[in-house]
């Protein structure tokens, strides 16, 4: 009999009938099973892809590179073009002699052999106003010291020589300032702009040679104001100078960098109420700027805080970091979009047991890594950390042990191809200077 639409006998079984034939066709029973076994396995694997990552630090650890220096060096500091990365540092002769020497760092992370730039008797030799070599891949090699003269234990100049090539001459001795007064000359910062390299250096000739100590708090007896001045640096001396700021705090380092077209120092202000805030000038087209103020922190201290800013750059993209306390002990970090003309709010780095002795280094991904000296309950240590425009960027790593002491200078940093490159001055019964290289990540 025929069956109709009508009948739900008939519906019933041809909708069993499609159902049935939707069906994928049922596979052998051992294959079966190991289906199933799959299917339990599936939540393991799905719950394995959710779990987070474990973290890995930004920094690896940092490990100690032997130095080429000679017993009882002392003081480094590093300098690199972008492609030569160089370590100076001071070390005693016979008597009362001293030489400036410097090493290049190689691509099978060591340190090159060490190579001599000056020596002779009368250098003034201080924790914090150091020797430098810097290399320039756009022009000549520039290295300077500082000799003593009479008139004072804080009378001394500034000394030069230049290389073209390559650090292996030199040309003779000069002064990039000429006023031939016993004072104060020094904190320098040296930077290649245009291929001609720029010296700046804190000048003394308005002081009159009074009493004058790093550290101490007698920097109000001077009669007169330091300054800070600027010239080319060529073999035969000095040209183009001229005063970038006429009153500045007696003793803190300066730092410069090149930004674009410019070159942009950063140093320690003085005003007339002894508020000593940092502040940033720009040279554009072999004119000076008007300084503008990093960050308005109002530290007054009627004494020179021996501990002053750091700055690096990569274009308009500038980072400055510094030491301050007009509460307490500060270290912070400010960033620049456009060459240093402006600078955004201030990030606090480390508070409270920090001594400050900064260092800043600008990496391509925008992030400025800061190195600072701060106090643990087991001692000083040296400590870095990266930032960016909104804050830490990831956790502070210790680099050293240190010490607060004077003879342990100021920590120096430096990017090389696949990390950070660190050095410091080990103040034992006879000074050491120590290198640590630890990778980014």
């Amino acid at each position: 009999m025929q069956e109709s639409c009508d009948d739900p006998h008939a519906h019933r079984n041809e909708l069993r009938r499609r159902a049935c034939s939707d069906l994928p066709a049922l596979p052998p029973f051992r294959s079966f099973l190991s289906f199933l076994s799959f299917l339990s396995f599936l939540p393991f694997l799905s719950g394995c892809s959710r779990a987070p990552a474990p973290p890995h630090p930004w920094l690896g650890a940092a490990t100690p590179v032997a130095t080429p220096t000679a017993t009882g060096a002392r003081f480094p500091n590093l300098a690199s073009d972008g492609q030569t990365v160089v370590m100076s540092w001071l070390e005693p002769g016979t008597g009362d002699e001293f030489h400036l020497s410097y090493a290049e760092w190689q691509r099978e992370r060591r340190w090159g052999s060490p190579m001599a730039v000056a020596a002779g008797k009368n250098w003034f030799v201080n924790w914090a106003d150091f020797p430098s070599v810097v290399p320039a891949n756009d022009g000549p090699w520039t290295a300077h010291w500082l000799q003593q003269k009479p008139g004072g234990v804080y009378a001394y100049d500034v000394v030069t020589r230049l290389s073209a090539d390559g650090g292996r001459t030199w040309s003779e001795p000069q002064s990039p300032h000429d006023d031939g007064t016993a004072t104060e000359h020094g904190f320098v910062s040296i930077a290649s702009l245009g291929g001609r390299p720029y010296g700046v250096w804190l000048d003394g000739r308005k002081t009159r040679g009074e009493g004058h100590d790093h550290g101490a708090d007698d920097h109000a007896a001077a009669q007169g104001a330091m300054t800070l001045r600027g010239a080319v640096l060529t073999p035969a001396g000095a040209i183009d100078g001229s005063e970038i700021d006429a009153r500045v705090c007696d003793c803190c380092q300066t730092d410069a960098a090149v930004s674009g077209a410019a070159l942009l120092v950063v140093y320690r202000n003085r005003s007339e109420d002894e508020t000593r805030d940092i502040q940033a000038a720009r040279l554009e087209h072999g004119v000076w700027t008007t300084p503008v103020t990093v960050h308005a922190d109002g530290w007054r201290i009627n004494a020179c805080p021996v501990n002053g800013p750091a700055v690096a750059a990569r274009g308009d993209e500038v980072a400055v970091a510094w030491f301050t306390a007009p509460d307490q002990p500060r270290v912070r970090l400010a960033f620049s979009v456009d060459g240093g003309r402006t600078f955004g709010p201030p990030l606090e780095v480390a508070s409270g047991k920090v001594v400050g002795r900064v260092d800043v280094v600008l990496l391509q991904d925008g992030r400025a890594v800061v190195s600072w000296l701060a106090e643990t309950a087991n001692g000083a240590v040296i400590r870095a950390q990266p930032f960016n425009h909104a804050g830490a960027a990831d956790v502070a790593r210790d680099i050293a042990t240190s010490n607060v002491a004077r003879s342990s200078g100021f920590p120096q940093m430096v990017q090389v191809a696949d990390g950070l490159l660190f050095a410091w001055t080990e103040n034992g019964s006879i000074p050491a200077v120590r290198t640590a290289f630890a990778t980014l990540r």
